[in-house]
């Protein structure tokens, strides 16, 4: 992974606010979004259908505008951009968007081509580049095939390929994998990843699959209801989740409230990357003396290394409760007592 420069944001968006007027009254969309994208990084925003991740990543490039706050790209805002320093800076923000958005009557070397013919790029030198551009997305025999002929997986890789044409310094992902089955999901997101790492591009994914975000991205802000509930980086979310929505997200609790938590008293065990596979349990029970009833466990993968949590009853001896939580501990474990409900 392209690693991210440390400093001044390359995006920074503050105090954003979205709302649309309704029959009867109206909708907040984005309700004080505030966040910063460094340059070079996979940023992830995910959230449940509705929580304003596309109205976000809509403003980011002024194809929806909102009521208050500030977009600021290399510290410009955009929102203040009309005409051609707008057209300039979305030359630098590409996007790409779920359903691939091609145009069927041209070829696949049209497509790409279609941004530089509009920038007035010399036709040699477009020539050039639209080769080029099939090249990093494995399509140079495809140039001469229409979108119908291709698979889903290969429309998106023209589309990549197209929001690169300008050299851009970011690319806006808009549920780009959403439309794709499992195989190709991945094969984009490697490709994304490929991206990220070769040219440096700052990658930003909206996305409602947690997968996704656990594959490549960096840091992640989690949208609920239009507001962010938790950010920062993917493992810390994941290790440290504090909003009912990133539990949900990342499968640490059921959606359904009733199943939330365990219906007795629990610790609930976090077994950071590269841990997973230690005698932990068993050297518990040799070292403290206890029975252990594990309730759950499961492992995730989270940029390319396994976490596990797991769910176990807690000693109903405090003192021996404090020796449980203390071993653990000291073996580089996060360990937080669960109440029932």
């Amino acid at each position: 992974m392209h690693l991210p420069t440390e400093g001044k944001p390359l995006i920074e968006i503050r105090g954003l606010k979205k709302v649309y007027p309704v029959p009867g009254g109206q909708v907040v969309a984005l309700d004080g979004i505030s966040l910063s994208i460094q340059k070079g990084e996979i940023y992830g925003i995910i959230g449940m259908s509705g929580a304003g991740k596309s109205t976000l990543i809509r403003c980011m490039n002024k194809l929806d505008t909102p009521n208050e706050g500030q977009i600021l790209i290399d510290g410009q805002d955009i929102l203040t951009m009309t005409g051609k320093q707008l057209m300039a800076t979305r030359r630098k923000v590409s996007m790409i968007f779920q359903q691939f958005n091609l145009l069927m009557q041209k070829t696949v070397a049209r497509n790409v081509r279609y941004p530089l013919e509009i920038a007035g790029v010399p036709e040699k030198e477009a020539d050039e580049r639209v080769r080029e551009l099939l090249r990093l997305v494995e399509l140079e025999s495809k140039a001469d095939a229409y979108p119908i002929q291709l698979s889903g997986g290969q429309r998106q890789r023209v589309a990549i390929a197209r929001a690169l044409a300008s050299n851009p310094e970011v690319l806006l992902c808009d549920e780009a994998t959403s439309a794709l089955d499992p195989m190709t999901t991945q094969s984009i997101l490697a490709l994304l990843q490929d991206i990220n790492k070769r040219l440096g591009i700052t990658v930003v994914l909206i996305t409602h699959e947690m997968a996704v975000i656990r594959q490549i991205c960096s840091r992640v802000a989690i949208l609920d209801g239009g507001s962010i509930a938790e950010e920062g980086t993917v493992d810390d979310v994941f290790v440290h989740t504090r909003s009912a929505a990133g539990k949900r997200l990342f499968g640490i609790l059921p959606a359904q409230e009733d199943d939330m938590v365990s219906d007795v008293p629990a610790l609930r065990i976090v077994f950071e990357g590269g841990r997973e596979g230690m005698p932990i349990m068993a050297g518990l029970i040799k070292t403290c003396g206890v029975d252990v009833n594990i309730l759950s466990a499961d492992i995730k993968p989270i940029n390319g290394q396994p976490y596990g949590q797991m769910l176990i009853e807690s000693p109903d001896d405090p003192a021996v409760r404090s020796q449980v939580i203390q071993y653990l501990t000291e073996q580089g474990l996060t360990v937080r007592e669960v109440e029932p409900q």
